[in-house]
């Protein structure tokens, strides 16, 4: 069973603990899933978590982040594509909810039902935590804008209904030229031009816009503010990428646990011996240091801070490192078994590593948090 201790914490209110049952109740009844077929299960795990009223949150003028990472955290406890699926609804239609026009804001309806899966196209070869070096290019065309290029490692390419995409529009150099785009899927010039594997099974994708043309009304926000956007959104949902990692280290932490009390080792059990308690004492440690980064991030956004660009990526920093070394440890501990194809511990190795490069990997949050304070005076 999962501490929840941490839910008297004062960051929390009466709604985020009973969310938070409500989550474990649907978690314990519908999780985990089959990833035979990563696509597919995707697809049926947003139409259920639409269903079951859990993408309520993720879009809207008012978009309560504690509850987000609640969510991420609960979900990647029980199931890494769970997590994923919950996490692109609000990643895929954060830059709509934020900025965009009342006739872009008609899809939310759709992504929080569960009726349309949304993606968010940012990363391009040249251009992964350098937002400002993008090359794709919407170019004006009297009423419309003209896009070519292409982007990769796109969460839910190949089966989103609506990708919001970033490109240049050349209103000022490098992230001053930048501007956003709502982009139905069934748009023509819209390719996917190769599907791609990583460690974690998660539907990604490569894009390619080839001569597409979009109307004047699509685009997010004014002309220009596209950089603007971006970092708004990540200033919200990167919090939830170090509640995700969360989730990962508490059920590591619980199957290490449950290992170190029952596998026996020189004639005792494993949670006998000094240096095993002194291992599992450092993973609850870093589970809860953690824990207090996230929710604090979550808290000072939710109170109506405007930007939480230093707290979120320590957060996200924090979280995603620690998980990784709550989790390798827990390979330790489980032996042969740790790296078993399709043991817990296994998958849950292969679903951290990747937590430590996107929305902006480890090294560029420590430029964004020295930067933060350099502003300071």
């Amino acid at each position: 069973m999962s501490d929840t201790s941490f839910l008297a914490w004062p960051f929390f209110e009466a709604r985020h603990r009973e969310l938070s049952q409500q989550l474990e109740a649907w978690c314990r009844s519908e999780l985990p899933r089959d990833h035979s077929d990563v696509d597919a299960t995707c697809i049926q795990l947003v139409r259920d978590l639409g269903k079951a009223g859990f993408l309520e949150g993720t879009a809207g003028e008012h978009i309560d982040v504690r509850s987000l990472c609640l969510i991420r955290e609960t979900l990647a406890r029980h199931d890494g594509l769970a997590d994923f699926s919950f996490a692109m609804q609000g990643l895929g239609t954060g830059a709509i909810s934020l900025y965009g026009s009342d006739e872009q804001k008609q899809w939310l309806d759709k992504t929080r039902r569960g009726e349309a899966i949304s993606a968010f196209a940012l990363s391009e070869p040249r251009s992964g935590s350098d937002v400002a070096q993008l090359d794709t290019t919407a170019e004006r065309d009297g009423d419309s804008y003209r896009l070519n290029g292409e982007k990769i490692w796109i969460s839910n390419g190949g089966i989103a209904d609506i990708y919001t995409v970033f490109a240049r529009t050349g209103e000022g150099p490098g992230a001053k030229g930048l501007s956003a785009f709502l982009v139905p899927a069934d748009t023509p010039g819209l390719e996917i031009r190769e599907r791609l594997e990583s460690v974690a099974p998660h539907p990604l994708a490569r894009l390619g816009f080839n001569d597409m043309v979009l109307p004047a009304s699509a685009l997010i926000g004014k002309p220009g503010q596209g950089f603007k956007i971006a970092m708004s959104v990540l200033d919200v949902f990167r919090s939830t990428v170090g509640a995700a990692a969360l989730g990962f280290a508490r059920r590591a932490l619980e199957e290490s646990l449950s290992r170190s009390r029952s596998r026996e080792l020189f004639g005792a059990t494993l949670a006998d011996l000094q240096m095993v308690q002194g291992h599992l004492a450092d993973m609850a440690l870093n589970v809860d240091a953690a824990a207090l980064l996230v929710y604090r991030a979550a808290w000072t956004k939710d109170q109506g801070a405007e930007r939480v660009t230093r707290e979120a990526a320590m957060a996200k920093l924090f979280a995603t490192d620690q998980a990784q070394q709550v989790i390798d440890q827990a390979v330790q501990l489980h032996g042969g078994d740790g790296v078993r194809k399709g043991h817990i511990i296994e998958s849950l190795y292969r679903e951290i590593r990747a937590l430590r490069i996107y929305e902006g990997a480890s090294d560029v949050q420590k430029v964004v948090i020295a930067r933060s304070m350099l502003a300071e005076e």
